[in-house]
């Protein structure tokens, strides 16, 4: 009995350890949002991950958010230098959370800015 728990147990171990790398070396999606940069911050009691938020027009419902991972330093800066302008975000999607590389599935992975043409939304607003 003893035997077959710890086999068991080997086994229920390696394919969380296999979820985990699936879920960090296959991401589900990858793609670009375009939007105003309206916030980035350092958050988390435990672990603490830069969080970011576009704009993608008016309004609540149109606010997208996503994480950046530790390691990506030349991406966060990068976001801290456009905070405020039209940006576009290429981004990865992973299939599930992970709390100690950020607070959504959606990770920053390069950003640039974007030069509007036309009055925009924003432009309304003021």
């Amino acid at each position: 009995m003893k035997r077959f728990l710890l086999k068991f147990l080997a086994f229920v171990v390696l394919v969380l350890i296999g979820l985990y790398f699936f879920n960090i070396y296959v991401p589900y999606s990858e793609g670009f949002r375009s939007g105003r940069l309206i916030k980035l911050s350092k958050k988390g009691i435990i672990f603490k991950t830069w969080e970011g938020e576009l704009s993608l027009g008016i309004g609540h419902d149109q606010r997208w958010s996503f994480s950046i991972e530790p390691g990506d330093e030349e991406v966060r800066q990068q976001l801290i230098d456009l905070q405020g302008r039209d940006v576009k975000v290429h981004y990865i999607e992973r299939f599930w959370k992970i709390p100690w590389k950020g607070k959504t599935k959606y990770f920053a992975k390069g950003v640039e800015q974007v030069r509007a043409e036309g009055p925009s939304n924003y432009d309304l607003q003021e």
